[in-house]
Formats: structure tokens, C-alpha cells, sequence
């Protein structure tokens, strides 16, 4: 079985700590991850964290995985098992729901044939409002799968649905799409 190819994608949510343990659980399990990082996740965790866990270059930029002359972002795209996106934020997923592509994620979210797996997290009102509620069956539409959220206590105070999925769930459905 060959190694499958695991793109991390992990937006600006409190929950992107979580990320450091999701990339190194997917590569002790023999994935190999490539992580990409929105802007605002770097406000959460540093990209070195995510590059020693993942033993690749975290991408944050349109120009960091540019090798050769294919843009790197493609690249990626084309060589990706799965991208999963997690935490993903009810920004992300509604420039997902509507094709934008402003940032590297993005880009290869809207490159990529392989599956998509969202684990979104966010305050929970916002995941109940309607825009973000017809943003998730939109993509829903399109194929892509989503793990959570939980309910729990958020980051905001507030206890309900909005946490991000339990690690080992998403790391566990994660391979197993990659695998399939």
C-alpha cells in the first residue's frame, strides 16, 4: 500500500493547537502530511511547530511551496490522497462554499480531485446561523464530508456545539478516506 498523501489545512480558530497533534498522530500513522496555514492561523500556532511535526515545509503563502516552475500549490492539489481542513472556521467554509481562493488553502481546495474532509470549529452560534448552515450544504452538495463539531465548552465561554472534533475521530476518519 503506498503512502498516502495527507494535505493539513488549518485556519484561524483557538482550536488550531490542535493541529500540532492531529499532524503527528496522521504521520506516526505513515501518512505524509503537508501542511498549509491560513494567515490567521499563525496567530494561534507557529508553522515551525507544524513543520517539525509534519517533516515538510508548511505552506502560508502562495509562493512557499513555488520548487520548480509548477506552482507549488498545485502541486500539492495533484499529488493530495485528502485534504482535510481542521479546525476549519465558518470564514473558510464559506469561502469554500463559494469559490474563492484569496489564500493557499483555498487554492488548493478548489485545485485538488482528491476528497475533502472539514472538522469545523467555532462559536456556536455562528455554526447555527443560517448562512453558514446553507455554506455546509453546499459543500455537503459537492461531496465534501465534515466530522463534528462537538458539543462542550468553547473557547468563548459558552457551552455547546462548536468544538472541534475529538483528534483521534478526525486522524481516524482522515486515514481512512486517504487509504480508501
Amino acid at each position: 500500500m503506498s503512502t498516502p498523501v495527507i494535505i493539513l489545512g488549518v485556519t484561524g480558530s483557538i482550536a488550531a493547537y490542535k493541529a500540532a497533534d492531529i499532524a503527528s498522530k496522521l504521520v506516526k500513522a505513515g501518512a505524509e502530511v503537508h501542511v498549509v496555514m491560513t494567515g490567521h492561523a499563525t496567530d494561534f500556532v507557529t508553522p515551525l511547530t507544524l513543520q517539525t511535526l509534519s517533516r515538510n515545509s508548511v505552506v502560508t503563502s502562495s509562493h512557499d511551496a513555488q520548487t520548480n516552475w509548477k506552482p507549488g500549490h498545485i502541486e500539492l492539489a495533484d499529488r493530495a490522497n485528502l485534504l482535510l481542513i481542521a479546525p476549519a472556521t465558518a470564514n473558510v467554509i464559506a469561502e469554500l462554499a463559494h469559490g474563492l481562493a484569496a489564500h493557499p488553502l483555498a487554492e488548493i481546495a478548489l485545485a485538488t480531485l482528491a476528497p475533502v474532509l472539514i472538522a469545523p470549529a467555532m462559536n456556536g452560534k455562528m455554526w447555527k446561523h443560517a448562512a453558514t448552515r446553507a455554506n455546509v450544504a453546499t459543500l455537503k452538495s459537492r461531496g465534501v464530508e465534515f466530522i463534528g463539531p462537538d458539543e462542550g465548552q468553547l473557547a468563548c465561554g459558552y457551552e455547546g456545539l462548536g468544538r472541534l472534533a475529538d483528534v483521534d475521530a478526525i486522524v481516524e476518519r482522515a486515514l481512512a478516506i486517504a487509504r480508501a
